[in-house]
């Protein structure tokens, strides 16, 4: 039994890191603006599947990794990402019974927040920080990647068994 929930974590831990990795990893200026926000899609599909588990303190010190990894302020990625966790686990029951196309325009929203407190707090800390809508950008590709990261990560707790 022991191995089952040690084998379950270390599943979603890997996502995690791969989500991570998906944040960080160099894309073409171009397309830059559009990155989806991986890390926090495969945060909020977790903390929809077991809010008991992987919540707050988890998005806090993912955050965290984030802003040293990014080599930004230190602790406003974590705000942020704690922010939409805790809205995640407080509608959790809702999310799970919403159709996935409703699903897919609440992340969208749900990572707007997260931009828009990113943004504000650079600019009350920072100051000259300068309004941009492109900072929008990734919820519109999110929109539309949410079904896939959905449906791959459903399918590998399901077949990994985590709970």
């Amino acid at each position: 039994m022991s191995a089952h929930i040690a084998n379950g974590r270390l599943v979603v831990w890997l996502t995690i890191f791969i989500g991570m990795m998906f944040k960080i990893m160099p894309l073409p200026s171009m397309v830059e603006h559009w990155r989806p926000d991986w890390l926090l899609m495969v945060m909020v599909y977790w903390a929809m599947a077991l809010p008991h588990r992987y919540s707050i303190l988890t998005a806090w010190v993912l955050g965290v990794m984030l802003d040293v990894l990014l080599g930004a302020t230190l602790g406003i990625r974590s705000l942020a990402l704690s922010l939409v966790i805790y809205i995640v686990v407080l509608l959790c029951q809702r999310l799970r019974n919403y159709p996935r196309w409703q699903q897919s325009l609440v992340i969208a929203g749900l990572i707007c927040v997260y931009h828009a407190v990113i943004f504000w707090v650079q600019f009350v800390v920072v100051g000259e920080t300068p309004f941009d809508l492109t900072m929008f950008l990734p919820a519109i590709s999110s929109l539309f990647i949410w079904w896939w990261v959905f449906w791959i990560l459903r399918n590998i707790r399901r077949r990994y068994k985590v709970r």
